[in-house]
């Protein structure tokens, strides 16, 4: 059995569907409330309910790696699956299409995000952190755009 305690990481993993992410937020949020991190739930449920839309829509067999990990001041998602394409952020998004934006999302509400292939290349992990006290120069602290 999975414990969310917040003097710990928090690491599962999943085979995720249609309605994994309202479990998973509710989980995100309890390790980030005992944590002392409520603050930035809302942004980091937002972020984490794309990440795993992503793996249920573009990777075959929907199974990935939950981790949520504690920084000074914040916190750090990790989501990682064994389907290698990198995710690709539209420069243009079509406004009428129903999807393409999720990228874009997270990198609105959180204060860095990235992706990075596993060194073995079976797979990639996506990630992003979201921190109580603001960089003061946004532009330098957001990464993976």
């Amino acid at each position: 059995m999975n414990h969310v305690t917040p003097d710990s990481d928090y690491r599962a993993e999943f085979a995720v569907g249609e309605h994994s992410a309202r479990h998973l937020r509710r989980i995100l949020r309890l390790y980030l409330t005992g944590a002392g991190l409520s603050d930035v739930a809302d942004a980091a449920e937002l972020a984490l309910t794309e990440l795993v839309a992503n793996v249920v829509r573009h990777v075959p067999g929907r199974r990935c790696r939950m981790c949520f990990l504690l920084l000074p001041g914040g916190v750090r998602v990790e989501v990682a699956d064994p389907y290698p394409p990198l995710p690709v952020v539209p420069a243009a998004p079509d406004v009428l299409a129903e999807g393409g934006r999720g990228l874009l999302l997270v990198a609105a509400v959180t204060d860095r995000w990235g992706v990075a292939p596993r060194p073995d290349g079976r797979g990639k992990t996506v990630w992003f952190e979201c921190l109580l006290d603001k960089p003061d120069d946004a532009t330098t602290a957001r990464q993976g755009r």
